[in-house]
């Protein structure tokens, strides 16, 4: 059993802050909040995160009976109906067949076939990393995404999480999911570490998107923003 004091949820967020800052240097999402892109590049985030999103919960799948990880999957979370809807209400029916994955994303939908399908902290760490930073700040991005392309639902489906009717109390439950985790201290920091790498893949995804932008677009040195929410 582990020693540690510390709950390892405050454990994970306080020793990943600094990952979750530098997943912030390329500036998409603080110019994709900011207005400063248009419809275009955010379906080419959209695209680019279907690959990712349907690598994850294809894990969950396989992850939904298994004793450590199942506690954390939930139908209340799944994003790929919304993105799916996203992109054929912004790209059109033929979607799936547009999209091409960019080398960063393959090298995050690798690393997800390759650990969060198979061992249970490397999901739960993906899981962590991708869901609760969406749903601690997937309102707030979608309510301004909505507002500044005219959208109601369509369109930012992905930053709605009607099944979650109290975003407090689930996150507060995950935390107990996490400090519950039958993990020894050697799992944990394995975990962490897996955490930030997948914000270094995140970031790396959204600077890849960014590099497809206008040269014109990318003027303003001031961009910065975090790529994910903060879980926390």
């Amino acid at each position: 059993m582990s020693t540690n004091v510390v709950p390892f949820s405050e454990a994970l967020r306080v020793r990943t802050r600094r990952s979750h800052g530098v997943s912030a240097g390329h500036g998409f999402m603080h110019d994709l909040v900011e207005g400063r892109c248009d419809v275009a590049d955010y379906a080419t985030l959209l695209g680019q995160y279907a690959f990712v999103y349907d690598a994850l919960e294809c894990a969950a799948d396989r992850m939904a009976d298994h004793p450590v990880a199942a506690p954390f999957v939930t139908s209340r979370l799944t994003r790929m109906p919304g993105i799916r809807a996203d992109l054929e209400y912004l790209v059109g029916p033929d979607w799936d067949e547009l999209l091409t994955p960019l080398p960063a994303t393959t090298a995050y939908v690798r690393r997800l076939n390759e650990v969060a399908a198979t061992w249970p902290g490397g999901f739960v760490a993906h899981h962590y990393t991708r869901y609760l930073g969406d749903l601690t700040g997937g309102h707030a991005i979608g309510r301004l995404l909505a507002d500044q392309f005219g959208f109601e639902t369509n369109g930012v489906l992905l930053w709605i999480f009607d099944q979650v009717a109290d975003p407090a109390a689930f996150t507060d439950t995950y935390r107990a999911e996490l400090d519950a985790a039958p993990w020894s201290d050697e799992e944990r920091e394995r975990v962490i570490a897996e955490v930030e790498l997948a914000y270094r893949l995140d970031a790396g995804l959204l600077a890849a998107v960014d590099g497809m932008r206008l040269p014109s677009a990318l003027a303003d040195p001031a961009r910065a923003e975090p790529a994910l929410a903060d879980p926390a």
